[in-house]
């Protein structure tokens, strides 16, 4: 574990002294900013925020510790992941790096080695770290072909308990929507979905009754009160377009439940009036995107041999322009659909910005994995600070965006509940009696 750069206060009420603050992702306090930026004093109480006070005005009376401008942001939000998947590149790599490498790897490994022990060991591996870089809220796909979707669902709702003061966690099966006219299969499915509290998802393509499966899904999500998240078009064809087909659909079908799809990189190939006409239609039926731009910037146009031509992630800047609810994610963790990761916001926060350009000005890109991720989620209580919420902070030496942006910030300090927890990573050596194929 890497030192911290401060000691905390070992007493139940104290102050974290001249913090720099993200203005985006503090509710209730307003004071002048720069680059989004600002400046305060934090007092902390029986584990929550008591008060947000302009910088150098704390009482002097209490325990104090001095961040010397040191940032102070809200634990963080990853909003799209795959639990399931994750660590298995070492017994399952994926030679070819791309796509149809990544879906052959996953389907071999999950089909030889997907037992509810195995899942469980790797889920509580990506939590461990997860939790020790600072994340409150995680939601993840799971792999819902059969058999798989009542191994995986089963094993969740038991991780889901074990964490539940830790990390809150929400899962979305995830199956190709051809096999959503297996009524029997369907049928067993949703009632999994149902039993276990999570919610719909799916992977469209471009169907010639892609209409059909859409309304089917969104009729079954309203009667069973199920959210919907799906995965939209994972693709540099700018011939396939579902993103389209499901906006029309959420409002064809009148559909209240909260919708999001993730990925969209085709949107980033098309014309520029039908990007228009399709984001203006995602924005009218309220439909949240998230962009996994590391795992996009890794399998999209990947071809042996050649430098890649595009970036492979969607219209970012422009969905968020017209009122779309927008936010970034870690997507895979060592596994064939990326080979890299460690469910580290930060890390997905440093990325997001150089490879979305996020920056110029900064002032409100924290927001993309902490607020944005947590309203979208149904969860507007976590990803900000502000007064009675708990103190579930994360603290760097870091004072300004290039201080930030420039290292890994590993002498970061986790708060949660006022209290700093243990930050050690959990040693790879641990995974090695289940991922040795």
């Amino acid at each position: 574990m890497s030192s911290s750069f401060l000691s905390l206060p070992n007493s139940d009420r104290f102050v974290l002294a001249n913090a720099t603050l993200p203005a985006i992702a503090v509710d209730g306090f307003v004071t002048p900013a720069k680059e989004g930026l600002i400046a305060a004093d934090i007092v902390v109480s029986a584990g929550r925020i008591e008060a947000l006070l302009p910088a150098g005005t704390a009482p002097a009376d209490l325990p104090s510790a001095d961040l010397g401008h040191g940032m102070a942001w809200p634990c963080f939000v990853d909003m799209h992941t795959h639990l399931d998947k994750g660590h298995i590149w070492d017994r399952r790599p994926n030679p070819t790096g791309d796509f149809p490498g990544a879906l052959d790897a996953v389907r071999s490994d999950r089909e030889a080695n997907w037992s509810a022990a195995d899942v469980r060991a790797r889920m509580e591996f990506s939590l461990k770290s997860a939790y020790a870089h600072g994340t409150h809220l995680i939601r993840t796909h799971l792999d819902s072909l059969a058999p798989q979707h009542r191994i995986s669902f089963e094993v969740f709702s038991q991780v889901r308990e074990a964490w539940k003061d830790r990390i809150a966690l929400q899962a979305v099966a995830l199956f190709p929507l051809d096999a959503i006219t297996d009524a029997a299969f369907f049928k067993d499915l949703v009632e999994v979905i149902v039993t276990h509290k999570g919610l719909l998802g799916g992977v469209t393509q471009m169907w010639p009754d892609l209409d059909a499966r859409l309304d089917l899904l969104f009729r079954t999500a309203a009667d069973n009160g199920l959210d919907v998240d799906l995965h939209v078009d994972e693709t540099q064809d700018k011939q396939v377009l579902t993103l389209k087909s499901i906006a029309e659909a959420k409002l064809r079908n009148r559909f209240e439940g909260a919708v999001t799809v993730g990925h969209c990189c085709s949107l980033a190939r098309q014309d520029e009036d039908v990007a228009k006409a399709t984001i203006d239609l995602v924005a009218e039926a309220k439909i949240a995107v998230v962009s996994l731009p590391m795992c996009n910037m890794y399998l999209q146009d990947r071809t042996p041999g050649r430098t890649p031509r595009y970036r492979g992630v969607t219209l970012f800047k422009e969905l968020a322009a017209a009122g779309v609810a927008t936010a970034v994610s870690s997507d895979n963790t060592r596994d064939p659909f990326y080979a890299y990761g460690d469910l580290d916001a930060v890390e997905v926060f440093r990325e997001a910005v150089r490879i979305l350009h996020l920056d110029h000005p900064l002032d409100e890109a924290s927001r993309i994995v902490t607020r944005s991720p947590a309203d979208i989620l149904g969860r507007p209580d976590l990803g900000r600070i502000a007064v009675g919420q708990a103190a579930d902070l994360v603290l760097f030496s870091a004072r300004r965006w290039s201080e930030f942006l420039s290292r890994p910030q590993a002498d970061r300090i986790v708060m949660r509940n006022g209290k700093g927890i243990d930050r050690r990573l959990p040693d790879y050596r641990d995974l090695d009696p289940i991922v040795k194929d």
